[in-house]
């Protein structure tokens, strides 16, 4: 049977293989395809959003691209986007060192804006995760801090100087628990410790946020620690930068509904922000250098 009008010798149209790129010039679905994957791997993880405005297509081919991509072994699909091939960022853990190379400046934005409600002399509650870690680097010049961590890497940020002319005011509480990927201690031993403190504001890090899961995480003891932190601060903050949006963990921590405030960087697109405006107490959306 011969080709029909308008198909290769690939059994699709000319067109399927043909898109136009955000600067309007038409390229081949591989080469789209081939720049989905080098930015997946380059950032960890990409939402379907950041890449259709990035290739300047529609939402519905970088989806269908990503089935391919993902069929192909290239990479993980996972709801809203991808992840690189292994992180399978809806229900596994990637490492902190892995994920504190991702979304740096937006974390830092964010970190700053938080690091405004802290006052000397306030006792404050840290999450594991990157976000909270650099959030941590921006309260250690502030006095007189009592910090209660699930997290070693925060713990150590306010570890007491080498050299003794160097200030030291903060008091640091270390739950304990169980490890996770991303070095915080989780479980029922974090849980009782954080049960019986009052903290001024609690600063939460999170996977996943969803309008119907609300804030995710891959680990279910983790959600457990994450919910009683939450209930230890008088005021909590959630911290999640705009590739979280989409994202789902394995288990919920918490609805959206329930969320006091959340601080997230411009990088979130405005159906987002809308959304995210109606459903969560306090939106904070702050701009990135």
């Amino acid at each position: 049977m011969g080709r029909g009008p308008g198909r290769d010798g690939a059994g699709g149209t000319l067109r399927d293989r043909l898109c136009r790129g955000s600067k309007g010039v038409r390229v081949l679905v591989s080469e789209r395809r081939s720049r989905i994957v080098a930015e997946v791997r380059r950032r960890g993880a990409a939402s379907v959003t950041e890449l259709a405005e990035e290739l300047g297509v529609s939402g519905m081919t970088v989806r269908r691209d990503i089935e391919a991509l993902a069929d192909a072994g290239e990479l993980d699909r996972v709801r809203g986007g991808a992840t690189t091939r292994g992180d399978a960022g809806g229900t596994q853990e990637r490492g902190f060192a892995s994920r504190a190379q991702q979304q740096v400046e937006a974390k830092l934005a964010i970190a700053r804006r938080a690091a405004q409600l802290v006052e000397p002399g306030m006792a404050v509650g840290l999450s594991g995760g990157t976000t909270a870690w650099v959030l941590a680097q921006e309260l250690r010049a502030v006095p007189d801090l009592t910090v209660v961590t699930n997290s070693l890497p925060v713990a150590e940020v306010f570890r007491r100087p080498d050299r003794s002319d160097e200030p030291y005011t903060q008091s640091v509480v270390l739950t304990g628990g169980v490890r996770t990927p991303s070095d915080a201690l989780v479980g029922p031993v974090a849980v009782r410790s954080l049960e019986h403190l009052h903290l001024d504001v609690a600063f939460l890090g999170v996977h996943g946020v969803d309008l119907h899961a609300g804030l995710t995480t891959p680990n279910l003891l983790e959600a457990e620690t994450d919910r009683a932190l939450l209930a230890a601060g008088q005021d909590a903050v959630v911290l999640a930068d705009h590739t979280k949006w989409g994202v789902v963990g394995l288990t919920t921590i918490v609805d959206l509904h329930e969320v006091e405030r959340l601080v997230t960087d411009d990088g979130l697109d405005a159906d987002a922000r809308e959304l995210l405006e109606a459903h969560v107490g306090e939106l904070w959306v702050v701009p990135v250098a």
